[in-house]
């Protein structure tokens, strides 16, 4: 694959041959970070499970110190009392079975998370060949389906973000904008890799974390120490 010119000069700022602490790796990530818009800093978190497996299955959530960088919409199925409290949360939109058709015939997508609460889960479970591919469908697990939805709206507009396996055994997560200070990136990384590496599933023997790389969206990949994991 032909790399533009710019990735191509932001490619010679990367020691390919070696693993970075996150200190050193973010000054160099900010500067190779060139796009004309505020890119976003993601890890790609190789692991040892196995996610065919229920008991190897990494799913959960943490709040960000810093947030992402992005303005998340959050969607809330909840009703009576429950739907008040989500609205006076923050919540970008709020409904419950009269949202089902819209989101099913009309395909409208116009949120980042959905959260329920326990006895709406009935209602959103018929959205599951919408929501399921995406990665929208609430989880326990994840803090989505909750009672607290006052909680929920809080912390996910206060930077919560969800990771989970991928079907190559991969996490993909945003940890934050280019523009983020380099001390507010290093918080963001320590704070997620704490959650990741209480996640570790007691049935995973030996390393549990194979490799960790952290790039820019247009930009070159740094691989980072992992062996602490």
């Amino acid at each position: 694959m032909k790399r533009g010119k710019k990735y191509q000069e932001a490619a010679k700022l990367v020691d390919r041959t070696r693993l970075y602490e996150i200190e050193e790796a973010v000054p160099v990530l900010k500067k190779t970070a060139v796009a004309k818009f505020d890119e976003t800093i993601e890890l790609n978190i190789r692991t040892s499970c196995d996610g065919r497996h229920a008991d190897q299955a990494i799913r959960g959530a943490v709040v960000l110190p810093h947030g992402t960088g992005k303005t998340v919409r959050v969607l809330v199925f909840a009703k009576g009392i429950k739907a008040d409290e989500a609205q006076a949360a923050g919540a970008d939109f709020v409904g419950g079975e009269e949202l089902i058709p819209r989101i099913q015939n009309e395909g409208w997508l116009d949120f980042d998370v959905v959260v329920a609460t326990p006895d709406m889960m009935g209602v959103v479970g018929r959205l599951g060949k919408v929501l399921g591919p995406k990665g929208l469908m609430p989880n326990p697990k994840a803090g989505t389906v909750t009672m607290d939805v006052t909680k929920a709206v809080n912390d996910i507009k206060a930077g919560k973000i969800e990771y989970r396996l991928d079907k190559a055994n991969i996490v993909h997560v945003p940890i934050g904008k280019a523009s983020f200070t380099e001390e507010q990136l290093v918080d963001n990384y320590n704070a997620l890799m704490a959650a990741i590496a209480k996640a570790k599933p007691s049935t995973v023997k030996g390393q549990y974390l194979k490799s960790i790389s952290i790039a820019s969206t247009m930009g070159p990949g740094l691989k980072l120490v992992c062996n602490k994991y």
